[in-house]
């Protein structure tokens, strides 16, 4: 057995080796002083500074940002009212052809799916005029077709393991179904819809391939403005804008994990009520 625990506790540190020390090495760099990446000349907030006197870089994050809050909100709308869908109603004629189609970006090449969406708004614009232009609004467009496949398959699997037993009583005492849903379904999968949503802002905000297909002039991404550095060469400041992309990431992730403790907490705390 302690051969085993040995061999457990190896792998595990060298698997959060092999993902957290690149990450670790990164911060450390966005602190060195030298304009050389990868050659430490003493600690130095420089290219901070250097960061925010960017303003391409600036105005493409504050871009991401804005994309990825939208995007994300109605991703987790839509997403979420398609899983209530997929297990609440059991008469759906369609539910396996619906399945398979809220499935299908998940296994889509990003490429097939930035190429799909960028015909279809050339087609639209000519059909119809609308979008007049690629931008900001067809990013959004395209970052919710995707997401909200991530977002429905979350919250399907989180109602799958719904206790169905309050939904019931609830029925069986007249209420109407939308209220079931509004008192007693929404807050039971919250924690599911956060951690969608959360997962949803992080894909739209890594997003690069299917962004750079339907992006046009004026409308760069944070991911296409760091890709089009880094094929120039690495610079210190793509280092510090990391750092704070991680910084902010990881407070994400903190704050959500206290938010779901605290609502499992009050969940226990409510079923152990006489």
């Amino acid at each position: 057995m302690k051969q085993r625990s040995y061999f457990v506790t190896t792998a595990m540190f060298f698997g959060y080796a092999f993902l957290y020390v690149p990450i670790a090495v990164l911060v450390i760099y966005s602190f060195n002083d030298s304009s050389i990446p990868t050659v430490w000349n003493g600690f130095s907030l420089r290219w901070y500074s250097a960061l925010f006197e960017n303003e391409q870089i600036i105005n493409a994050a504050l871009l991401s940002l804005k994309i990825a809050l939208i995007s994300a909100t109605l991703a987790t709308f839509l997403g979420t009212l398609a899983g209530l869908a997929l297990t609440q109603t059991n008469t759906f004629k369609g539910r396996l052809l619906f399945t398979g189609l809220i499935a299908a970006p998940l296994v889509m090449p990003e490429v097939i799916t930035g190429l799909s969406l960028l015909l279809v708004f050339i087609s639209s614009e000519q059909l119809i005029g609308w979008p007049d232009s690629r931008g900001t609004l067809t990013i959004i467009i395209a970052h919710i077709t995707f997401s909200m496949a991530f977002v429905a398959i979350i919250i399907q699997s989180r109602l799958a393991t719904l206790d169905k037993s309050l939904i019931e009583a609830a029925t069986d005492l007249g209420a109407h179904p939308f209220r079931v849903t509004l008192d007693i379904t929404l807050p039971l999968i919250a924690p599911a819809m956060l951690a969608a949503w959360l997962l949803a802002f992080t894909l739209s905000l890594d997003d690069l391939v299917i962004a750079s297909f339907v992006s046009g002039p004026g409308s760069s991404t944070l991911p296409m403005v760091i890709f089009s550095k880094v094929r120039l060469g690495v610079t210190p400041d793509v280092n510090a804008l990391a750092t704070i992309i991680i910084t902010i990431v990881g407070l994400g992730v903190v704050i959500s994990g206290w938010v779901m403790y605290r609502q499992e907490q009050r969940t226990i705390r409510r079923v152990q009520q006489p």
